[in-house]
């Protein structure tokens, strides 16, 4: 019997890689098969949002952590790209220098908060991070000889990214492998002691773990990748202003791992989707009518509709009715069999 649950659940998961493997190379085609701007704009968006959303559900999914300053590490990559791409030739090597920069300063910058805030709990914890993100949007504003203040900057991009095929390609790569490495980390004894941490953590330092350590190590991966994501964010644009350093950009992250389902990886990209979908379709219905030029309502009102329908999230709630399912088979064969 033990067996044949792992033939089961080595048959599962294969199903759910070639699932993944249709989905990428299906996204891989469309630039060559369908010629519309304005879609490759908006799935280039959904990449990046993907990447920014895994890297809190990181946070909030697989250690419990509720963080609503995640945005400062986010708005550290968008500034990173956009002042050396300002204030140097935007070549590759500065891009590299960028990217080097952007990882340095979120790993330290996440690492000195999780140090001091980390030991706090719950709201306590949520609200701190809150306050340091904005510092760093005060610090945006007021220095403005770097930041340009509030009106912000443009900047140039490397002649590879200047296409939007090209760059649509690359962020859709760099959305699959921060995919492939964050469920490999989560999957791994370290991400395992994280999500005994989020089940109960006093119970998990009981047991001889340093619990500080781990939730650390999970803020600096978080944190350099929020870092990432903002720079794809800013390339995308080709500009950047002190709103890369909002709550908004938090909130979005939150949002889009609710709905999508938390401690999902896969949750996080759908959830993505649906919000800039959802908000872009939206926007567009302003032209047909006057109403739905507050679009926001209309978007309050999915998103409570998702939470009714979906209370897990959507990857929450289907692997919940589809444990249910194969629950009930199990029964149903015990009976059959006694």
């Amino acid at each position: 019997m033990e067996g044949k649950g792992e033939n089961m659940k080595w048959i599962q998961q294969n199903r759910m890689s070639a699932l993944y493997f249709i989905i990428a190379a299906f996204l891989l085609l469309i630039p060559f098969v369908y010629e519309s701007r304005g879609l490759l704009i908006l799935l280039t968006q959904i990449f990046v949002f993907a990447i920014f959303a895994m890297s809190y559900d990181l946070l909030l999914g697989f250690t419990g952590i509720v963080s609503f300053g995640h945005a400062m590490y986010f708005g550290i990559g968008a500034y990173a790209i956009g002042i050396f791409m300002k204030r140097f030739e935007p070549t590759m090597l500065h891009f590299l220098l960028a990217v080097l920069t952007t990882i340095a300063l979120t790993a330290i910058v996440s690492f000195i908060v999780g140090l001091l805030t980390l030991r706090l709990k719950s709201h306590f914890y949520a609200m701190l991070t809150l306050s340091l993100a904005g510092l760093f949007l005060v610090l945006a504003e007021k220095w403005r000889t770097l930041t340009y203040g509030n009106d912000g900057f443009t900047f140039r991009v490397p002649e590879m990214f200047v296409d939007r095929s090209n760059y649509y390609l690359f962020c859709l790569s760099a959305m699959i492998i921060v995919f492939m490495i964050l469920k490999r980390f989560t999957n791994s004894p370290l991400g395992r002691v994280l999500q005994a941490i989020r089940e109960n953590e006093q119970r998990t330092e009981s047991l001889g773990f340093q619990v500080l350590h781990y939730k650390i190590a999970a803020s600096v991966v978080s944190g350099v990748l929020a870092g990432i994501a903002g720079i794809l964010y800013a390339m995308s644009l080709r500009f950047v202003n002190t709103s890369v350093f909002s709550m908004d950009i938090t909130l979005d992250a939150l949002l889009m791992t609710i709905i999508g389902g938390v401690g999902t990886l896969v949750g996080a990209i759908i959830g993505a989707g649906l919000i800039e979908f959802a908000h872009d379709w939206l926007t567009e219905l302003a032209k047909v009518h006057w109403i739905f030029e507050r679009w926001i309502i209309f978007f309050g009102i999915i998103y409570i509709l998702v939470v009714i329908f979906f209370p897990l999230g959507i990857v929450g709630s289907l692997r919940k009715i589809n444990w249910k399912r194969k629950k009930r088979d199990s029964v149903k064969k015990e009976k059959i069999a006694g």
